[in-house]
């Protein structure tokens, strides 16, 4: 186990990408076991070959289409009518965006494309400082992975075998919370620098606005809705959203042309190959883990040793949020599960609760340096350095960890919701 972690930190520290990372030091130490190679091939193709995994990208090539289609463009205009004027308006727009998109989207580097390539120019363009302009972006678009649907929670789901219905249903409270945090301190920081909002539009004018949005802001309802109601599973609520926003993007805006379709459709590609590639990967990691009877070992460690569950937790939290400065969440996710599950069910730890904590740790692994995928995103947008957007986000860092610790703390947050599921 030490050799492969050795090996697979030195090929990430020399920028090899993580899947490639993980499948070479699996196989190296594989290798020196030898172990039947001929197995490889056939275990990536069976993590690949499963119906739910086609929700992803579904849910990618939607969030893609959504944010070049004017449906995101939209949702602004409307949100800046309505809240636009109040003390620190825009960046409560940029909030409330945020959480819109990503229940549209269920991923945090496209919610702070999206949003951030139109909120960041009019925040400074209003006089709000750069630095927290491009830190309330990145931290907003975390929401990305946090309020359904989820593309890490539905690998968590397939991982864990839980229901991917109820895994969104309890990202919906502790997503909504961290949104009214966001906003709180969004408040209070205008408040302090005498940020005041835009003019007040007419209510002609917001019902204009709110007519012409109302298309995308049914999207989540719609998506959502057809899981909850049974018409449809997760995976083909991904078809539905990518069918409808085509049909909004290109019969009622009509802002997509036929150019746009290469890039929506390259990027969806890269994306999802990006994705899919780490779950191949992750997929030899598990079946070293397997072989080495790794959880088998670490569960009994856990079960002979004094450990108690509140230390597991902080143990494990501090392991996250490490793991989260280098790699990404899908990552994280696969390697780490396998491993944990038998722990979690020695504490008696909700399998639905944990994966909202693992969640959230992996919101800020995408806001922490040095591979956090937000800061990057925001960098090429507000084309700035990378340090700089990093100074920006660090008090949202802050916000986000005593949040992480009051949903570890009060586990009806996240599991109020699906308990309603069972009714």
């Amino acid at each position: 186990m030490l050799t492969l972690l050795i090996s697979f930190f030195i090929l990430v520290f020399l920028r090899v990408p993580v899947a490639i990372s993980l499948a070479m030091s699996t196989v190296f130490v594989l290798f020196q076991a030898d172990f039947n190679m001929n197995m490889m091939p056939q275990r990536i193709f069976t993590a690949l070959d499963s119906f739910p995994m086609m929700a992803i990208p579904g849910f990618v090539f939607a969030g893609v289409l959504m944010a070049r289609g004017g449906i995101s463009k939209y949702l602004i205009e409307a949100l800046r009518s309505w809240v636009g004027h109040l003390p620190g308006g825009l960046a409560v727009v940029t909030i409330l965006a945020c959480a819109i998109f990503a229940a549209i989207s269920g991923s945090s580097p496209a919610t702070a494309a999206a949003i951030g390539s139109i909120m960041i120019p009019a925040m400074l363009a209003a006089g709000y400082n750069k630095r927290y302009s491009m830190g309330l972006v990145a931290a907003g678009g975390t929401l990305g992975i946090l309020i359904p649907p989820s593309v890490p929670l539905i690998i968590y789901g397939i991982t864990s075998e839980q229901s991917i219905g109820k895994l969104f249903m309890a990202g919906v409270i502790p997503g909504l919370g961290l949104t009214a945090l966001l906003i709180v301190s969004a408040i209070i920081y205008a408040k302090l620098n005498g940020f005041k909002g835009d003019k007040p539009d007419t209510m002609a004018e917001r019902g204009q606005k709110s007519l012409k949005a109302i298309w995308g802001a049914f999207l989540p309802i719609l998506i959502l809705g057809s899981i909850y109601s049974g018409a449809v599973t997760p995976t083909e609520s991904a078809v539905v959203a990518l069918v409808y926003g085509l049909i909004v993007s290109v019969f009622i805006y009509r802002e997509l042309k036929w150019s746009d379709v290469r890039p929506i459709v390259v990027e969806s590609i890269n994306i999802t190959a990006m994705i899919f590639l780490i779950i191949g990967a992750a997929s030899l990691f598990g079946l070293y883990l397997t072989n080495a009877q790794i959880p088998h070992l670490v569960g009994q460690w856990i079960a002979e040793s004094d450990l108690n569950k509140w230390v597991f937790m902080l143990i494990i939290n501090i392991l996250f949020f490490v793991m989260g400065m280098f790699l990404e969440a899908v990552s994280i996710i696969l390697i780490t599960l396998p491993i944990l599950i038998p722990i979690l069910v020695h504490f008696d730890i909700n399998l639905i609760h944990f994966a909202i904590i693992m969640t959230i740790n992996m919101e800020l692994g995408m806001i922490t340096p040095p591979v956090g995928l937000n800061l990057f995103v925001v960098s090429g947008i507000a084309k700035e350095k990378l340090g700089e957007v990093v100074k920006g986000v660090i008090p949202f860092i802050v916000i986000m960890i005593i949040f992480l610790v009051a949903v570890v703390i009060f586990p009806q947050m996240s599991l109020w919701l699906p308990e309603l599921m069972k009714k």
